[in-house]
């Protein structure tokens, strides 16, 4: 939690230009539910860490949970609370918490692979956790969503450098074994700033419907690649 709030304070503060009009920070202002999803199940060593990117606009940025499709924070993971509104809030992006009506696609196959093959959820955080690799959610004007590594390097360094020391920081107190990014960027980051030897790294093919091999039998597709790495038996 203290990590958090560190990564929390340090990107919050930043400034980003055209054509990102909006962002928001869900560790601020979710802050409630984002504490009790750690409180409740970052509290011991984890064998794997999932790692994905950002938040999604109808995932964390209303739950305060990665991944957080609704329906299943609030009734898998049993996490609901209040959540507040971002400083500067996109007309076309508004922060509802739990009376989103609007379900996020990749959180609902991340999350419902991860209860079919475990059941219980507390059988998965026994050796798992979901990360995101940068805290932040980026809009332009037009309401789009638009994802860390289309910042320019004059925003993304600051960026990069705060999410960096986060990720380091937590594998330093869950020590997986593995460090599964979720897409290519995850993936890249880890590699990029994590201890060579210390932890293994893999990928999954992220479950956003943007991609179309994640529309056909993403579940599949991604406990195949899985069990290939050697993360599942």
């Amino acid at each position: 939690m203290k990590a958090a709030k560190t990564l929390s304070a340090a990107v919050g503060s930043l400034g980003f230009g055209l054509p990102v009009t909006h962002f928001y920070n869900p560790l601020d202002y979710a802050w409630s539910t984002h504490e009790l999803y750690l409180r409740t199940y970052g509290n011991s060593r984890k064998r794997i860490v999932f790692l994905g990117m950002n938040p999604g606009p109808f995932g964390m940025v209303q739950t305060g949970v990665p991944f957080g499709e609704i329906t299943i924070i609030r009734d898998w993971l049993k996490i609901e609370g209040p959540v507040a509104k971002p400083p500067r809030e996109h007309p076309k992006r508004p922060v509802l918490g739990f009376d989103c009506p609007r379900s996020e696609v990749s959180g609902r196959r991340l999350w419902n692979l991860f209860r079919a093959r475990f059941g219980s959820v507390e059988d998965f955080f026994t050796g798992h956790f979901v990360l995101n690799y940068c805290p932040l959610a980026f809009f332009e004007a037009s309401g789009r969503n638009r994802t860390p590594d289309k910042l320019p390097l004059s925003e993304s360094a600051a960026v990069f450098t705060a999410c960096d020391a986060h990720l380091c920081r937590v594998i330093s107190i869950l020590q997986p074994e593995w460090v599964i990014g979720i897409g290519c960027f995850a993936e890249q980051r880890a590699r990029g700033v994590l201890p060579s030897g210390r932890v293994r790294i893999g990928r999954i093919l992220h479950p956003s419907p943007a991609s179309p091999s994640a529309n056909r039998d993403w579940e599949g597709k991604v406990t195949g690649q899985l069990k290939r790495l050697g993360v599942w038996p």
